[in-house]
């Protein structure tokens, strides 16, 4: 609790009634970024939260550093996944559709961190067109990712790929 107020509990962006329903003209068959959701790993403490503000790169990670595209340029970075994650309908119901690992470093000490914006901006739109790319992640934010998506909604979890569980998992 910060100045006595309490700390908001933030959940994935509910999907939304298709806007374009009913008609063929502009915008049909447009991405939209309803559904995605940014998700913060903090790889040494090994937790994982949703923090809306990565949409705009402003989460509170990212706030007040300036990111460089060389990793060997912030030697010292704390390391980081934000992951988007996209939910989708299908037949069974809701599901994890996309769910795209970027990696990013920060050094809060000299405020410096690393970060691909342009790898960042494609996997987001990777994951709004419902593809999983975790493999590069390392084992141990793997589980934590994993984890946190079943304990934020099991069904939607039960609900979710194959290629998701067992990128996640190694089942």
């Amino acid at each position: 609790m910060k100045n006595g107020r309490k700390k908001k509990k933030v959940g994935f962006n509910i999907i939304k009634s298709d806007p374009t329903d009913g008609h063929r003209g502009y915008g049909k068959g447009a991405l939209s970024l309803d559904n995605v959701s940014p998700v913060m790993i903090d790889v040494d403490a090994g937790e994982a939260e949703i923090d809306v503000g990565a949409m705009h790169a402003r989460s509170a990670v990212e706030k007040g550093i300036k990111f460089l595209p060389n990793k060997d340029e912030v030697p010292n970075g704390k390391p980081y996944w934000l992951v988007w994650v996209t939910i989708d309908r299908n037949e069974e119901g809701p599901y994890y559709a996309g769910v795209t690992a970027c990696e990013m470093t920060v050094d809060r000490e000299i405020r410096r961190g690393y970060k691909l914006l342009p790898l960042h901006v494609n996997y987001m739109d990777k994951s709004l067109k419902r593809h999983i790319i975790v493999d590069q992640m390392d084992e141990k934010s793997k589980k934590v990712l994993a984890e946190f998506l079943r304990n934020h909604n099991a069904n939607l979890w039960k609900n979710s790929s194959e290629e998701l569980k067992k990128g996640l998992m190694d089942e």
